[in-house]
């Protein structure tokens, strides 16, 4: 095996929580390159792992709403550079048409996709050769590591291993109060906690010395970020910032919170203490854990209570050693 090709396009959550099949590849396999192919969005995601060898990209979004020739040059450009190389297998972990025409386009005998039902385009199924296990029963992103293992022949063994670097980063704190970040906006309405929920958790992290930070990313997310710092005056308002710039202030945190966005799942991954607040979607099969420094809140059916949160910035916040019996009633919750 001397070079692999991962198609993982979109989105930011989605390609992070991938990363780990890299460090599973090439700890499976020493001196296998492995390339990766993303969209232009989301490509600095795969640049900041040093042991991607090359990362493919083009502006497919851009592309499918604004229909530019510039555009559409640097996606041939793009097309030619995919197929400067050949690989001994290309594995499409994303499953719909635009990753599936990526692995159709790359120079390779053997490309491998989910099976049918576990896609999320059916007719993406044109491009594999081959297919990988059915989906197991674990959390999306186990079971990404699991079913390339499968397809590959090794056993995926340990914790992920992200190796995620942001580039840019100083160390800036010079004694400040330590930074909690709230990330309070999302795609969609039903994934959001009202604005009294912030504040609440915003006046509790206050209270334990933390300067509270609130980013967003649209108009609509800065009006509603304004609404909770109308509520805790103490919590600063950010800027709008580029995904790196969001980047390099979650280097810098002491402690994410927030709902299942992509920018609290890069928090996750750059090992920054987290918690994860699910709504309307599955903790189970998307949600985050690391003992004692990564935990996911709420069933995934309804708005959770404050006090749960508030249990687990407790948990987030406890020694490993010195972890009381109360301490796992607030994991498993």
């Amino acid at each position: 095996m001397k070079r692999i090709l991962i198609v993982k396009v979109t989105s930011l959550g989605d390609i992070v929580e991938a990363q780990p099949v890299v460090a599973d590849i090439k700890r499976a396999f020493p001196g296998v390159m492995v390339d990766w192919a993303a969209d232009e969005m989301f490509a600095d995601i795969a640049r900041w792992n040093s042991s991607i060898d090359r990362v493919l990209c083009a502006p497919l979004r851009r592309f499918k709403k604004a229909r530019s020739l510039a555009d559409f040059r640097s996606i041939a450009a793009s097309i030619a550079e995919l197929r400067a190389e050949r690989y001994d297998v290309v594995i499409d972990i994303h499953g719909v048409y635009k990753s599936a025409i990526i692995a159709f386009l790359a120079r390779s005998s053997r490309r491998l996709g989910y099976l049918s039902q576990d896609l999320g385009e059916r007719g993406a199924a044109f491009a594999y050769t081959g297919r990988l296990a059915p989906r197991p029963k674990v959390n999306a992103w186990h079971g990404m590591r699991i079913s390339v293992g499968d397809a590959l022949g090794f056993k995926v063994e340990g914790p992920p291993v992200f190796n995620l670097q942001v580039p840019g980063v100083a160390d800036s704190t010079n004694g400040a109060a330590p930074v909690a970040m709230l990330f309070h906006a999302t795609s969609k309405d039903e994934k959001k906690l009202p604005a009294t929920h912030w504040a609440a958790i915003a006046r509790n992290l206050i209270a334990r010395g933390y300067g509270i930070e609130l980013p967003w990313g649209s108009q609509t997310e800065r009006i509603e970020a304004a609404a909770i710092a109308a509520l805790v005056p103490e919590a600063e308002l950010l800027p709008p910032m580029a995904v790196i710039e969001v980047a390099q202030m979650i280097t810098r945190a002491a402690l994410v919170v927030g709902v299942d966005t992509g920018f609290v799942h890069l928090a996750h991954a750059l090992q920054k203490r987290t918690i994860m607040i699910f709504v309307t979607t599955s903790p189970e099969h998307s949600g985050v854990e690391a003992p004692f420094r990564s935990i996911s809140v709420g069933d995934g059916l309804s708005v959770p209570p404050v006090d749960e949160v508030l249990r687990a910035i407790e948990y987030v916040h406890t020694e490993p050693g010195a972890a009381a019996a109360g301490d796992a009633t607030v994991a498993a919750a």
